[in-house]
C-alpha cells in the first residue's frame, strides 16, 4: 500500500493543475452554454470596471460568477459520465441530466439577481 503522505509532490500538484486546465478547455470547447457564461463574465467585469463597483461588490460578483462556472463544469462532467454509463437513451438518465442542467439555471438566475441588485443603482445614477 502506498503511503499518501509520501506521494504528495510539487510535480504532482502541477500535473493536477494541468488536468484541471485541460478540463476547463474541454468544457469551453464542447459546451455552447459555456460560451454564454464567458460572454456574461466579460460583460459583468467590463460593467463593474465602468461603474466602479466597491470591493465588497466585486467579492459578491466574483462569487456569483464562480458559482455559475462551477455549476456548468459539474453539469458537463455529469453529462459526460451519464453518456458513458448509458450511451442509449434512458428516461432516468434524462431526468438526472435535466436536474443537473437545472442546477446551472438556478445558479445563473441567482447571479442575474445579484447583478441587478448591484448594477441597477449605478445605471439609475447614469440616467
Amino acid at each position: 500500500m502506498k503511503d499518501s503522505t509520501v506521494s504528495f509532490t510539487f510535480k504532482g500538484r502541477i500535473r493536477s493543475m494541468r488536468y484541471a486546465v485541460a478540463g476547463i478547455g474541454e468544457m469551453l470547447a464542447s459546451q455552447h452554454n459555456a460560451w454564454v457564461h464567458a460572454a456574461a463574465t466579460v460583460a459583468v467585469v467590463c460593467l463593474g470596471l465602468a461603474v466602479g463597483v466597491s470591493r465588497i461588490e466585486w467579492c459578491v460578483l466574483i462569487l456569483a460568477i464562480a458559482a455559475v462556472w462551477v455549476a456548468e463544469a459539474l453539469n458537463t462532467a455529469f453529462e459526460l459520465l451519464c453518456d458513458v454509463a448509458s450511451p442509449d437513451f434512458h428516461p432516468v438518465v434524462k431526468k438526472a441530466k435535466d436536474v443537473a442542467a437545472g442546477a446551472v439555471l438556478l445558479s445563473a438566475l441567482g447571479s442575474i439577481a445579484i447583478g441587478l441588485i448591484i448594477f441597477v443603482p449605478y445605471i439609475e445614477r447614469w440616467l
